[in-house]
C-alpha cells in the first residue's frame, strides 16, 4: 500500500512536469497537458514499467514531432483538422485503451491487461511514427485502398518510410516491453501494433469523414479550410474523424495483442 501511494505521488509529480515541458514546447494543447498528468499519473501508479512505456512514447513522439517540424507543418496545413499541439481528444484516443488497461491491473490483476496495454501502445507507436516519418518523404504517397497518389497528410496514405516508421514504432514498444520483462511475446506486440496502423490507414482510406473545398476545389479534414471557406462532407461517415478511428484502431491492436 505505501508503496503504491508513493508511485501515485510520483506519478501525478513526474506527469506534471512532462505536460508542463510539452506545453512548453508547443507539443501540447491545454487540454492535451490536462489530459497528460491524468493518463500518466495512472500509468505510473500502476508500475514503474507502466509509466517509463508511456512516457518514453511521450518523448519519442514529442521528439519526431520537432524534427522538420515547420516542413511537416508547411505540408499538412490544408489538410489534417488538428495542428502539431495535440489536445485531449488526441491524447485520449492513443492512450486510453493503455490507461484503462494500467487501471485493470491495479483492480484485479491479469497478465491479460499486459497484452492490451502493449498492444495498444504499439499501435500508437506505430501510427504516430509513421505520420511523423512518411510526412516528410520526397514524393506524395500512395493509397493503401486505389494505389493511386494521394497528397501529403491525406488518411490511407502510404509511403516507404511510413512503412518503415511504424514497423519502428512497433519495435520500440515491443523492445521495452521486453525489457520491462512484461509477460507477452515479443511478436504478439509487433503484431498488434503493425495489424493496427493497417486498420488505421484502412479505416482511414474508406470510412473515416472526408470533406471538400469548394472554393479551392480540393479535398480536407478541416470544417474550414485555410481559406476560410466552410468545406462540405465528400465521402466516409460523418463525424467518424481521426480521433475516432485512432481509438478503434487502438482498441483491434491491444486484441490482437491479446489473442496472440
Amino acid at each position: 500500500m505505501a508503496d503504491l501511494l508513493v508511485r501515485g505521488v510520483v506519478g501525478v509529480v513526474v506527469s506534471l512536469l512532462v505536460s508542463l515541458a510539452g506545453r512548453r514546447a508547443h507539443a501540447l494543447s491545454s487540454s492535451g497537458a490536462a489530459a497528460g498528468v491524468a493518463l500518466g499519473t495512472i500509468a505510473i501508479t500502476a508500475g514503474w514499467s507502466w509509466g517509463v512505456l508511456l512516457l518514453s512514447l511521450f518523448a519519442s513522439v514529442a521528439l519526431l514531432s520537432r524534427f522538420h517540424g515547420a516542413e511537416k507543418e508547411k505540408k499538412l496545413a490544408g489538410i489534417v483538422q488538428k495542428g502539431g499541439e495535440r489536445d485531449a481528444a488526441q491524447i485520449l484516443a492513443n492512450g486510453a485503451v493503455f490507461t484503462i488497461a494500467a487501471l485493470g491491473s491495479l483492480i484485479a490483476p491479469a497478465t491479460a491487461w499486459y497484452a492490451i496495454a502493449a498492444g495498444a501502445l504499439a499501435f500508437s507507436a506505430a501510427d504516430t511514427w509513421a505520420t511523423e516519418i512518411g510526412t516528410l518523404s520526397r514524393g506524395d504517397p500512395y493509397s493503401i485502398v486505389s494505389g493511386r497518389r494521394v497528397p501529403v497528410g491525406t488518411s490511407g496514405g502510404v509511403s516507404l518510410p511510413g512503412i518503415l516508421g511504424a514497423i519502428a514504432g512497433g519495435l520500440f514498444i515491443a523492445i521495452e516491453a521486453m525489457f520491462a520483462a512484461w509477460p507477452i511475446s515479443f511478436a504478439a506486440v509487433i503484431l498488434g501494433g503493425i495489424i493496427g496502423a493497417v486498420a488505421d490507414s484502412l479505416l482511414g482510406a474508406t470510412l473515416q469523414e472526408r470533406r471538400w473545398c469548394e472554393r479551392c476545389n480540393t479535398s480536407t479534414e478541416r470544417n474550414i479550410h485555410d481559406c476560410g471557406t466552410t468545406t462540405k462532407i465528400n465521402g466516409g461517415i460523418s463525424g467518424l474523424d481521426n480521433d475516432r478511428v485512432n481509438a478503434a484502431c487502438s482498441v483491434i491492436a491491444a486484441l490482437i495483442a491479446l489473442l496472440v
